[in-house]
């Protein structure tokens, strides 16, 4: 398979206007359809078949038609903004996760850290020190597992602009600011990533403060990515900004960095952790990753209310990811399994 030049990178998104999707090509300011695929999963699957990479299989199917990517963005179009990648037959064939634990953290980690015996460190901790220790291997080797968690299948990955919900049964919600990889298995079973996103991944902070072991319930979540998938990211150091808006003011913003150099674990590791396991090789499979947060608006005693404006930017992935935080009402009642007998 080719290497593409990184001369400019390739941004796509997913676009709809009632039945009719589109796949399209940023081009500031516009957005320059592509021929013959409705879906990135499709658009993958045939370059993976023809051994092209994704960004020259784009060129090859860019045609004139355009949209004014103002218009698209802000809500002014007929066509709106999807998730930059979905499977369209079947949502369930995409696994959304995440790794935590993977940034090298504040000062305040450190030093939570500094002269405590193993005996001392609270798991999370103990954790954390494992990725510094053993979380960047050489080329060849393997590194030490980082934290892993899962978020839902497909159904639960939002457009930008669509409402990130706190359900009945939630304490809270919150953003975590974060870069997302999105892949796809091919047909024999092996995993191509076909780009990177910006993304929120929303969890809830208030019931995972609770007990630690509260983690996996506060993360099955709805969350969102986007608006671009950027083919051939430079994934280094990303600097970003996470912003929270209230009647169209800032209530806290954060100047935020993510990427490989400034991770415990590397990029390599974390994808060997996560498609170790032959069921995160099942050939046709979507699987959207998030690499972890810096930052939290939680983390600094602010608490998100209805109605407010989460953004997520980071610096070369196109447009910034918007979505309000929706909080609803409906009453927490339990769920009744009928018994099949």
């Amino acid at each position: 398979m080719s290497t593409p030049s990184r001369d400019a990178m390739t941004r796509l998104v997913q676009i709809q206007n009632g039945a009719q999707r589109r796949v399209a090509l940023v081009a500031e300011p516009q957005l320059r359809l592509l021929r013959d695929f409705t879906s990135v999963h499709a658009l993958a699957t045939a370059a993976i078949t023809a051994e092209e990479s994704l960004a020259r299989w784009v060129q090859t199917l860019v045609t004139t038609e355009t949209l004014d990517y103002d218009a698209v963005y802000s809500g002014r179009s007929d066509w709106r903004l999807l998730a930059p990648i979905d499977h369209p037959a079947d949502p369930a064939r995409c696994l959304v996760s995440g790794t935590g634990l993977t940034h090298l953290g504040s000062a305040q980690n450190r030093a939570a850290m500094h002269g405590k015996s193993d005996a001392e460190l609270t798991d999370s901790m103990r954790m954390f020190r494992w990725g510094l220790e053993g979380g960047r291997p050489a080329p060849g080797a393997v590194g030490r597992a980082p934290e892993w968690f899962y978020k839902g299948n497909g159904t639960i990955l939002r457009a930008p602009g669509e409402p990130l919900d706190v359900p009945p049964y939630a304490s809270d919600g919150g953003e975590e600011a974060e870069i997302a990889g999105v892949y796809l298995i091919d047909s024999s079973g092996r995993p191509f990533r076909l780009g990177m996103a910006s993304a929120n991944e929303f969890s809830d902070h208030k019931f995972e403060k609770t007990n630690y072991l509260n983690l996996a319930g506060s993360k099955i979540r709805t969350c969102s990515i986007g608006p671009e998938l950027v083919v051939d990211p430079d994934f280094n150091s990303v600097p970003g900004t996470v912003r929270i808006e209230r009647a169209g003011q800032a209530v806290w913003s954060k100047e935020i960095l993510t990427g490989d150099a400034g991770m415990c674990h590397s990029l390599a590791n974390i994808e060997h952790h996560h498609f170790k396991f032959e069921t995160h090789r099942r050939p046709g499979d979507l699987h959207v990753h998030y690499y972890g947060a810096c930052a939290l608006s939680f983390g600094d005693g602010v608490e998100i209310a209805d109605g407010d404006l989460m953004i997520v930017q980071f610096s070369n992935f196109g447009r910034a990811l918007r979505n309000p935080l929706r909080v609803l009402r409906a009453a927490h009642t339990p769920v009744i399994v009928q018994a099949l007998a």
